[in-house]
């Protein structure tokens, strides 16, 4: 007989996919569609052309940010570890292509304009932000671009979806200028619990051309 295989447990990284698979429809219910992320995605795609390639790393079901960019013309790309979530963003967005994945191991085999990871990259644990951030530069085209949410110290909060615990971290803010650097990213612009955002931390960085 085969080892029993125990589910992660509640608020760590790899229940992540698990719970939005589970309260997907709970967390679609309650997202916020009214669009305040849209002075950030507008810093992350001016001067892009139609058509440029865009990738939203946990793009959820595809309601307002993915939406939002492919109505703006780009050829957006989204990514999520929940299949009913996928689901729903596929009737939403069908101009939209979407896979199902762990951003972890992303290896699209291309390159993007833009990249964003809103509320999604902090799920990972420090050790996997800092693995990912390279992964992410390499399917940045030179000058492109890449932004994400974090918190605004390091720490490793738990929060809740559809009551069921969600873990989260960040880095120090100069932890994060650090690995950008390395990974040869330019860090842009971080604001820390920025109250247009509902009090998000984010950073802007771009690739070295």
């Amino acid at each position: 007989m085969p080892p029993l295989q125990m589910p992660p447990d509640p608020g760590t990284p790899d229940s992540i996919a698990g719970t939005y698979r589970r309260q997907a429809a709970a967390f679609d219910t309650s997202r916020d569609r009214s669009l305040y992320e849209r002075p950030w995605l507008d810093r992350l795609t001016e001067g892009l052309a139609p058509g440029a390639p865009v990738l939203d790393l946990g793009c959820g079901a595809g309601e307002p940010i993915t939406a939002h960019l492919a109505a703006q013309g780009f050829a957006v790309t989204g990514l999520d570890g929940s299949a009913p979530m996928l689901a729903l963003a596929r009737a939403r967005v069908p101009q939209a292509r979407f896979i199902r994945g762990d951003m972890r191991g992303l290896a699209l085999g291309t390159t993007f304009a833009a990249i964003l990871a809103w509320d999604s990259f902090f799920h990972l644990t420090p050790a996997d932000q800092c693995a990912l951030i390279p992964r992410l530069a390499a399917h940045l085209t030179p000058g492109g671009r890449l932004l994400f949410t974090c918190g605004p110290d390091a720490g490793e909060p738990i929060g809740t979806v559809g009551g069921e615990s969600v873990y989260h971290a960040s880095l120090t803010p100069a932890e994060y200028a650090a690995v950008l650097e390395a990974a040869g990213l330019l860090p842009r612009l971080f604001i820390a619990e920025d109250p247009a955002t509902q009090g998000r931390s984010l950073w802007l960085a771009e690739r070295r051309a």
